[in-house]
């Protein structure tokens, strides 16, 4: 069911619409529910009728893969006969227990940015996902959270297949239903959507009064290199002199920073002088780096930086007061790690 609130009050079209509208708005966006019948307080007459006009559709698990770290792979497909992964990434502490969950969603079946390093890039675009099919992985891997971890997920980003910001409506209203008290009730600042710099979008962001967080995946700071791995910087309206202004406009208007998302690539983005260029870059708006160990695709070429060029990197960085993280890999074994999702399985 993909009515909006106000859709199922018209539907219901009793005395007591809004309550009842409300109340199966619950059931599908807080408790998940599956089928009609599952929605227990609802008279049985209206249950009948939704049955007889109405259908809960909902993504099918059809894979589950765990790493050696624990990270687990979910292949799903949907409506459409095609598929998609989503990854719930656990940090576990010493005795076993899960500090943290993060679920990593996608927002297309493929991609049409066609970046170089990414093996999503490989299948090209093939679908928008809904709202529905978003929430769905996100409830469908806080399901297997309880399971194996026993606690539920803390954490969401969209850093899995697709650009979620060519699929933003669909994105923000998985959001809204994700961080409202009707649904899954989480809060914003645990959710964050990347994007390559779609530098109107990103304006659009601001204008519309998002609050979930935002990362950029950058990966250059000089427009020749980006361009060469990244074709969507190759147009006026995307390359980096629009990006910026647009992360300029946006953390203006918001009052908040952002992350840049950096891929390591041996010999190609590692060295001095790109440290100090990327410096001197996101020093233009309050943000943070977030460095990334590539992690090997097969047929693309590329290969992850060493740790000594890493932690020259870091260090060239800090010096410069840029705030600096690395993320490692995780899931790498069973393809899972940033970059390496794309479905071997054929979707026709």
């Amino acid at each position: 069911m993909s009515l909006s609130r106000d859709q199922l009050r018209e539907f219901i079209s009793e005395s007591d619409a809004r309550f009842r509208a409300d109340q199966v708005y619950r059931w599908l966006w807080k408790h998940g529910v599956r089928s009609i019948d599952e929605m227990t307080n609802v008279p049985a007459s209206l249950r009948l009728r939704m049955s007889q006009e109405c259908v809960v559709k909902t993504i099918r698990l059809v894979d589950q893969q765990v790493a050696s770290d624990l990270t687990v792979k979910m292949l799903f497909e949907l409506e459409s006969g095609r598929h998609i992964e989503t990854v719930l990434i656990p940090d576990v502490d010493r005795n076993g227990q899960a500090t943290r969950l993060t679920v990593c969603v996608s927002s297309q079946v493929g991609c049409a940015m066609g970046c170089s390093f990414c093996a999503t890039g490989l299948m090209g675009f093939q679908e928008n996902l809904t709202a529905g099919e978003i929430f769905d992985q996100v409830l469908a891997a806080n399901r297997v959270a309880r399971e194996r971890f026993d606690s539920g997920i803390t954490n969401i980003v969209f850093m899995g297949m697709g650009e979620p910001l060519l699929n933003y409506d669909a994105v923000l209203d998985a959001t809204e239903k994700l961080t409202s008290e009707e649904g899954m009730g989480l809060s914003a600042r645990r959710i964050t959507v990347s994007t390559v710099g779609l530098a109107t979008r990103i304006k659009q962001l601001a204008d519309d009064g998002t609050r979930f967080n935002l990362a950029v995946s950058l990966h250059s700071p000089f427009d020749s290199k980006r361009s060469s791995i990244m074709p969507v910087n190759r147009k006026a309206k995307t390359d980096l002199k629009a990006l910026m202004e647009s992360i300029e406009y946006y953390t203006r208007k918001t009052g908040r920073g952002i992350t840049y998302e950096y891929c390591m690539f041996q010999g190609f983005n590692d060295t001095q002088s790109d440290a100090v260029e990327l410096a001197k870059l996101v020093s233009r708006a309050r943000s943070k780096v977030n460095l990334i160990m590539y992690n090997p695709v097969e047929g693309l070429g590329f290969s992850k930086s060493s740790e000594k060029a890493l932690n020259a990197f870091i260090s060239c960085l800090v010096s410069e007061r840029v705030v600096v993280t690395v993320r490692r890999s995780r899931g790498q074994d069973i393809d899972a790690a940033c970059g390496q999702l794309a479905i071997k399985k054929t979707s026709e």
